[in-house]
């Protein structure tokens, strides 16, 4: 089940800016244009009457609203165990772990990454009810061959967690690869297309280009049911202009004119309106990450992926910070605050990003699923009710006294307020006995733990053997 985020919506937008930001888009798409760097996207959008120069299209803006319309609003994804499965879009929030990094940090050894490594963390979403779903390439198994580490991933994902899980996008070949895998588990491609199965991030190559493996794979998934992550890739000074207002407006030209490609290949197809969006530091040029302009940079986006009627993916926890410190902290509530005020339907990278997305870091995934579930309690709405005024209680203890024995503490004491799992709140003495642990010291306690009480879930042996065979077989065809 998805966590429901019932909680108002902060939108920072006035009509004024949104009519702003709409005449801007408008311009980019049919003034400027975006290249599309595969030959069947340029077909198929000359035979819908855009203007074609080259890999160049320049794009009749009412087209694409018409074309974006067709999307749904929301829609489900179904895992292995049906209790995992969950709503992308409404109210819904969904969380992943981090994408993408070539390496791992585990105490104060900052290394390449392994499979065991990509194993470790699918066990440990599996341990953590918060998250959803393991993600993608949680890190890149570096130690395996590069034309069949996809085949390796999505069999870990699939049977050492029972979540759903996301689709490879390197090439187009490897997004048919996965999705063969996911019709074994779900029973054809029949039960995919009625409920899809993955989901998959397919982004920009900002500015203003799309480029033919992400194209493929897009196409793949499309023509499968499978939703896509349309996402540009939005550092602010390098990618896009150094002002916020500029920057929305290219991330909506890109974004709608992916998902109007989309709905062209397959009207009705599942979509994520996608942003990743932060900025450099002017001084490096180094990405950096945390900051307030990336904070209100969220905040705009769910505003406007809303007005589109459009699931949207955001947030995460983002930060620039080397290793578990204070500032990987901070910086990542700067970016996990807007991810729940704006109402992220999929939030990627919730758990384990360090160092500007290089690194997977064991301590920070534990880090970031107590700072999550800290975050799930404050977003939960109160109830009040003429019990939740406990007018008993103050009757029993009067004027003067406390609250500790109480009968309706005594009722309650268990689950009255959210049970930090790492966080430390003894006195200074008792810290001092028990090791002066910090919270990267207790962080690394915990994840050990957690992957020694690791069960596997269980799983259909005929699938499971179905599943070896098929990964055999491709791995010699392929290496």
């Amino acid at each position: 089940m998805s966590f429901i985020n019932k909680m108002p919506r902060y939108e920072i937008l006035s009509e004024e800016s949104m009519a702003t930001l709409t005449l801007g888009w408008k311009r980019i798409v049919s003034e400027i244009g975006i290249e599309f760097m595969s030959p069947w996207a340029i077909d198929l959008l000359r035979e819908n009457g855009q203007t074609v120069e080259g890999d160049n299209v320049k794009f009749d803006p009412e087209w694409i609203l018409k074309q974006v319309a067709k999307a749904p609003s929301q829609f489900n994804l179904q895992a292995r165990n049906p209790k995992n499965n969950v709503q992308i879009g409404g109210d819904s929030m969904v969380f992943g772990g981090v994408y993408g990094p070539p390496f791992v940090r585990e105490g104060d050894v900052r290394r390449d990454a392994t499979f065991k490594d990509y194993e470790n963390f699918c066990k440990l979403a599996q341990s953590y009810d918060a998250l959803d779903s393991v993600g993608g390439v949680v890190c890149e198994p570096n130690d395996l061959s590069l034309d069949s580490r996809h085949l390796d991933m999505a069999y870990a994902a699939a049977t050492l967690t029972d979540k759903f899980f996301m689709g490879n996008v390197v090439t187009a070949q490897n997004a048919k690869d996965v999705i063969a895998m996911s019709e074994i588990i779900f029973g054809g491609r029949k039960s995919i297309e009625n409920t899809p199965a993955l989901i998959s991030l397919i982004n920009c190559n900002s500015p203003l280009r799309w480029d033919d493996r992400m194209l493929d794979s897009l196409r793949e998934y499309v023509l499968a049911g499978q939703p896509v992550v349309v996402t540009p890739f939005l550092l602010m000074g390098a990618m896009s202009p150094v002002t916020i207002p500029a920057t929305l407006a290219q991330q909506i030209a890109e974004a709608l004119t992916g998902i109007a490609l989309a709905q062209t290949l397959n009207p009705g197809c599942p979509i994520v309106f996608g942003s990743f969006l932060s900025n450099i530091d002017m001084q490096s040029g180094s990405p950096q990450f945390g900051t307030p302009e990336s904070g209100i940079g969220l905040l705009c986006t769910g505003q406007i992926a809303r007005s589109f009627n459009l699931p949207f993916r955001g947030g995460g926890g983002l930060n620039s910070s080397q290793t578990v410190d204070a500032q990987s902290a901070y910086q990542t509530m700067m970016t996990m605050m807007p991810t729940f005020l704006s109402g992220t339907n999929w939030v990627m990278h919730t758990a384990g990003w360090l160092e500007g997305g290089l690194v997977s870091c064991y301590e920070k995934f534990v880090v970031d699923i107590e700072i999550l579930q800290s975050l799930m309690t404050e977003f939960t709405p109160l109830e009040f009710n003429v019990e939740s005024l406990a007018f008993d209680a103050h009757v029993e203890v009067g004027h003067g006294g406390h609250f500790l024995g109480a009968a309706h503490t005594m009722e309650r004491f268990r689950d009255c307020f959210y049970r930090p799992f790492l966080t430390n709140s003894d006195n200074y003495e008792r810290w001092m006995r028990l090791g002066a642990k910090d919270t990267k010291a207790r962080a690394s306690e915990i994840y050990i733990k957690k992957l020694e009480e690791y069960v596997q879930p269980e799983i259909d042996p005929r699938m499971k053997q179905e599943l070896d065979e098929f990964v055999a077989k491709r791995k010699s065809q392929l290496d």
